[in-house]
């Protein structure tokens, strides 16, 4: 055999090793990714798309309910800011289809100049951007029962990055006259959603917004334009917003006689409760999680529409005993912000609670506490109680209502 024909033997050995070694390789490697199709290294991946979409394994929906709103699947979530299409919905007739070339915004009443702009007349003005939860005030359901997630517990809260003009900017243009105290907001749905809000709002950080998480607001968010009042409870901020009426007193409307007000123990009835209390939730372990003893890390998230998160504790004996959770940065004022805690479990039963409190001191009260207040039976419009997750001694936990 000539030198250069073992040369070419060698190299075709060489080559069968090289070749028998990667496909053990591979072979090793698709033994990890079980219920594959196929080895994804062996195959051609997909082109670009023109619209991103999730991963097939990863299934991500809201839960609709009582044919009204759709709740945010908290527990699956990570970190602050609610992709637009989980963030939850609440309407009361439906979700209007609006042309944003022929939807204006008119600003009238008691002002000196009356307007009304386009949607591309409103872009014109500097622009604001702000995080902030938008939270439904009856965001808490007394029957959820004990195998209820996070989400059915009070999934009527999500948070986005929110993007339009100052309130103030618009009410400056319009001149308000002496004795304007209060605006009418009101929507283009076919409930002709209406709130009242007073001035000193309207002039500090309301915005009307016409984009969410970087895109233009979805429908069911209020597109073309909505009005967002950070920290407020979710039905003042009016979406699909097609009208502001500076007026000298609030309107009465329905949605803040007859509905949102809260009955109190004395009788009386507690109205315009705009703000959101101090509230928290543990996301992490949660239902229907099944855990098993070792470490954990507690999650969770926590808000205020007062203002910032200044400290949440969590328990995990039952609320004998309460330790300082660790807060996540940024902390912003009027937003979700989240809370973690690592824990060893050691295997026998106990129950798992967290409670807030904000920076003006108002700390997150249990359901005790609130039925104090209220009495049984009140509406459940601004319902703030500390959430308890019962872990059983097989790893499963449950909801406990009574915090």
């Amino acid at each position: 055999m000539s030198r250069k024909d073992a040369g070419n033997r060698d190299l075709m050995n060489r080559r069968r090793v090289l070749a028998t070694a990667a496909g053990v390789g591979a072979g090793l490697l698709g033994m990890t990714v079980k219920g594959t199709e196929a080895d994804s290294t062996r195959v051609q991946g997909d082109a670009p798309s023109t619209l991103g979409a999730r991963s097939p394994f990863e299934q991500l929906e809201r839960k609709p309910l009582a044919g009204v709103v759709s709740l945010t699947p908290l527990e699956r979530l990570e970190g602050t800011i609610t992709p637009a299409d989980l963030h939850f919905e609440r309407h009361h007739a439906g979700v209007p289809r609006i042309d944003p070339s022929r939807h204006e915004l008119l600003m009238h009443g008691l002002v000196e100049r009356p307007l009304a702009w386009s949607i591309q007349e409103l872009r014109r003005f500097p622009s604001v951007t702000r995080t902030c939860f938008i939270e439904c005030s009856g965001n808490y359901f007394p029957r959820a029962g004990e195998f209820s997630p996070p989400h059915l517990v009070c999934g009527l809260t999500s948070q986005s990055e929110w993007t339009g003009v100052s309130l103030a900017t618009l009410l400056r243009e319009a001149g308000v006259r002496t004795g304007g105290t209060w605006l009418l907001a009101e929507g283009a749905d076919a409930a002709v959603m209406s709130r009242s809000i007073p001035m000193d709002k309207a002039l500090d950080d309301a915005l009307v917004v016409y984009a969410q998480n970087g895109e233009a607001l979805r429908p069911a968010q209020g597109y073309p334009l909505r009005l967002l009042l950070p920290g407020w409870e979710g039905n003042t901020n009016i979406k699909w917003l097609r009208r502001l009426e500076v007026t000298d007193a609030p309107a009465m409307s329905r949605e803040e006689t007859s509905k949102y007000t809260e009955p109190m123990k004395n009788g009386s009835i507690r109205q315009f409760s705009f703000e959101i209390e101090a509230r928290s939730i543990i996301t992490q372990p949660a239902h229907p999680a099944v855990i098993e003893p070792g470490w954990q890390e507690i999650r969770g998230i926590a808000w205020s529409g007062r203002g910032r998160i200044a400290r949440v504790e969590v328990s995990t004996d039952g609320g004998r005993t309460w330790e300082e959770a660790a807060l996540q940065g940024p902390v912003l004022a009027k937003a979700h912000t989240r809370f973690r805690l690592p824990w060893k479990w050691d295997g026998e039963s106990t129950e798992l609670l967290s409670r807030a409190t904000d920076e003006t001191g108002y700390v997150q009260p249990s359901l005790k506490q609130i039925l104090a207040v209220r009495g049984p039976g009140s509406a459940p419009y601004h319902f703030n109680p500390v959430t308890g997750w019962r872990v059983q001694r097989d790893g499963e936990l449950r909801f406990s209502p009574t915090g």
